[in-house]
């Protein structure tokens, strides 16, 4: 980093964290970065290794020369435009901290707000099945493994299956679900498109389908921190954005269970599009919750008790 000099060797003892706290914020706020002070505190505690506590005390220690190195890294990544998370590595997403990189989607706050109305939603399923039962989850288009851990992790008695196409996004999936401990023996992994990566014997057995699928229309404008570096399969369908809608709404109505409940992300313009798929495919309850800013961003349905 600029006034570091140019041999690590020589760095080894002489440059304070707090210091290098300093320079980074600077260095950000050149590119720009909107909130420089909070990501390079983020970025240096990953350099160095220090956390809470220990990162209270230990900002005056001298930096290592790796530490130097990867600090150096991580801030010529970030400066180029990509994002944050990307550049740390891993990122929260409820309770979970998860890894996170160019195969998959960023997790976002919108989708715990999915995850929150799906909890509430199975409880209610679980409540009407009796004392005793075990609810079987699906999450389609798991990627990271975000939404099926976390409900792996929140709901204790729960089995589920987390699905993806993408290999790369199961394999980053494979290595969150080893960071959960023992819940993450409530959860398995398959490889295929939607539906089709289930066992047979789970058609009419869900208790919960829960998705957070592509749904970004090809004629749409992204940010270039999204569009140019995250997985456009994960977030374009194809033209209109409803074109996996058009699969899981359909499917889901013969996937679930007797009043099981299908919950997924939708953008904020595609309520109701998707609502009147929902209907049409034989779903019941359905309707559409919104987000924190007040956008729709749930769709919600269940698959009527009693089938005509």
């Amino acid at each position: 980093m600029t006034g570091h000099g140019g041999s690590g060797g020589d760095l080894e003892g002489t440059v304070s964290w707090r210091a290098l706290l300093a320079e980074t914020q600077a260095r950000l706020a050149s590119a720009p970065v909107d909130q420089p002070a909070r990501e390079a505190r983020w970025i240096v505690e990953e350099a160095s290794g220090l956390e809470g506590a220990e990162w209270i005390l230990g900002i005056d220690a001298p930096a290592t020369v790796r530490g130097v190195a990867h600090l150096d890294h991580m801030v010529g990544r970030r400066t180029a435009g990509e994002p944050i998370q990307y550049v740390l590595g891993h990122w929260s997403f409820r309770t979970l901290d998860l890894l996170v990189d160019r195969r998959v989607l960023i997790p976002r706050p919108e989708t715990e707000q999915v995850v929150e109305v799906a909890l509430q939603i199975l409880d209610e399923v679980v409540a009407a099945r009796g004392p005793g039962h075990r609810p079987l989850v699906a999450d389609l288009g798991t990627g990271s493994g975000a939404i099926a851990l976390a409900i792996a992790v929140e709901r204790p008695n729960s089995q589920v299956w987390a699905t993806d196409r993408s290999p790369d996004a199961l394999a980053v999936a494979r290595a969150n679900l080893a960071g959960i401990g023992m819940a993450g023996r409530r959860v398995r992994l398959a490889e295929g498109s939607w539906f089709e990566a289930l066992p047979s014997d789970g058609r009419g057995a869900l208790d919960l389908v829960i998705t957070n699928p592509p749904y970004v229309g090809a004629h749409e404008d992204l940010a270039p921190s999204v569009a140019d570096w995250e997985p456009v399969e994960a977030l374009v369908p194809g033209p209109t954005g409803l074109e996996a809608y058009d699969v899981l709404v359909r499917e889901a109505a013969t996937w679930l269970a007797p009043g099981g409940a299908f919950v997924a992300e939708i953008g904020a313009t595609q309520g109701p599009s998707v609502q009147k798929r929902a209907s049409e495919a034989g779903l019941s309850d359905v309707r559409i919750e919104g987000d924190h800013a007040g956008l729709p961003r749930v769709l919600v349905a269940r698959r009527p008790s009693s089938d005509p």
